[in-house]
């Protein structure tokens, strides 16, 4: 039986990305894919970088990868604004590490899209978001006219995209769409390291989303012990609240200040803190 596990998302969360490479050892998987953004967000993007090079994996490039490069380069497709914003700071801390360590040219070769061939088995297409573009998720908001269109276009039976930090799948016809969900960061609710394995099964591939608990309080730690909460600014504490809460803090405050015509700020975020979280049902970690 071909086993593939197919990980993403793992935004430089080394116990997580430990944990899960566990979990595939254990079931035995033939092939591991890493569907882009490893990296960003978390405080450990070089080790799990080197990791992950290590297990001679397959990659596809993440928005977060690029974004690496872009960043590093001051790149005209980023407000130049930006690069002086303290609420940034994270990412400028993420790409010099990354720099540092000479792993910012690996995410050159790294390709938009991957197909996976295995003979006698239905046809494997995975990237990031989707085929056309690495920041368009699959998931619920998408409608079934989109997946059929992705579908014919990557002529692909099974069609496996991340991104959004939510697995799920759907069905059309005898052709499925998976989101493999996120092993680093997901936004489900449920903190647990979340990655896709595929099995061969006849002349079918059946999917199972592996849930895989991990020891949080050491990633936590990592922000701190790292350097990336002293030197990344209010974005750093807003990616490391959203591990336990499980939950897109970051895009909710963006949108909260955006509505508020307010400044990405450290008194907004208070006040967001206050008012807003827990309207979500959510408590600070502190």
């Amino acid at each position: 039986m071909v086993r593939l596990a197919i990980i993403a998302d793992v935004h430089g969360n080394k116990p997580a990305l430990d944990a899960v490479l566990a979990d595939v050892r254990l079931v035995g998987a033939d092939r591991l894919i890493v569907n882009g953004d490893v990296v960003n967000r978390g405080p450990d993007g070089v080790a799990v970088m080197e990791d992950l090079l290590a297990q001679g994996a397959q990659f596809t490039l993440g928005n977060h990868d690029a974004l690496m490069n872009l960043w590093h380069d001051r790149d005209p497709e980023i407000p130049t604004e930006w690069f002086h914003d303290p609420f940034f700071a994270s990412f400028s801390w993420c790409a010099n590490e990354l720099s540092r360590a000479g792993l910012l040219q690996e995410f050159t070769r790294w390709p938009m899209t991957l197909r996976v061939d295995v003979p006698g088995a239905p046809s494997v297409v995975v990237a990031h978001g989707t085929p056309d573009h690495y920041r368009e998720g699959i998931g619920r908001r998408m409608s079934e006219a989109r997946m059929g269109q992705l579908l014919d276009e990557s002529a692909a039976d099974v069609l496996v995209g991340s991104h959004t930090h939510v697995p799920g799948e759907w069905r059309l016809g005898s052709k499925l769409l998976i989101n493999t969900g996120a092993v680093g960061a997901p936004f489900n609710r449920d903190a647990r390291a979340q990655y896709l394995l595929l099995r061969l099964q006849g002349d079918c591939w059946q999917p199972e989303i592996r849930f895989v608990p991990y020891d949080l309080s050491a990633v936590l730690r990592n922000y701190e012990e790292s350097g990336l909460l002293s030197h990344g600014g209010l974005s750093a504490h807003i990616f490391r609240e959203e591990l336990p809460a499980a939950y897109p803090i970051y895009a909710r405050f963006w949108e909260w200040v955006e509505g508020e015509n307010r400044a990405k700020d450290w008194n907004a975020w208070r006040e967001f803190e206050r008012i807003v979280l827990p309207q979500y049902g959510l408590t600070p970690v502190g």
